[in-house]
């Protein structure tokens, strides 16, 4: 029984660009950068144990027998600088996965999101070079930090913009 409407036909699966597929070129560069903004916090951890073991500067009383420490220590500058550098990195590179995620859900155009997403991460590494592994003076650390803050900071402020009409 026809009932004078006509469906329209779906895109094919193939030719559907769908934002969150590795077939959009953004996520797939928001992929390749956020693994290897997690496998660099993960170095972060082994950093601190190399440190650590280095100095033998054990925080607790289990660990001084792989080291041969003879007592717990605390508060080594070398040991405290890859922390404070790793825990920058819990503080700042998780915001900047999670926000460049919800930016590329928003669909911004692909060339603004690939460069944000290319030089935030980027930034991120740096920040860890010039703070934990071969310290540099200031403003070195300040101006990767504010890279991505800034970057993040845009993408919040763009996601808004463009959603506040569903609220």
């Amino acid at each position: 029984m026809n009932t004078g409407t006509t469906a329209t036909p779906m895109p094919e699966p193939a030719f559907a660009l769908v934002l969150l597929s590795k077939s959009n070129p953004v996520f797939a560069c928001y992929m390749f950068w956020a693994s290897l903004l997690v496998l660099k916090m993960i170095m972060m951890a082994l950093l601190t144990a190399r440190q650590r073991i280095k100095t033998k500067t054990f925080a607790n009383a289990e660990d001084l027998r792989m080291g041969q420490g003879t007592e717990v220590r605390y508060g080594d500058p070398n040991v405290e600088r890859v922390r404070r550098a790793h825990r920058n990195d819990l503080e700042n590179v998780l915001p900047f996965l999670v926000m460049s995620l919800v930016y590329v859900a928003s669909g911004p155009h692909p060339l603004t999101a690939k460069l944000l997403i290319r030089i935030g991460a980027s930034a991120r590494i740096l920040h860890t070079l010039v703070y934990a592994i071969i310290p540099i003076p200031q403003p070195a650390r300040m101006v990767t930090f504010f890279t991505t803050f800034a970057i993040t900071a845009f993408q919040a402020g763009y996601v808004l913009v463009c959603c506040i009409k569903y609220i």
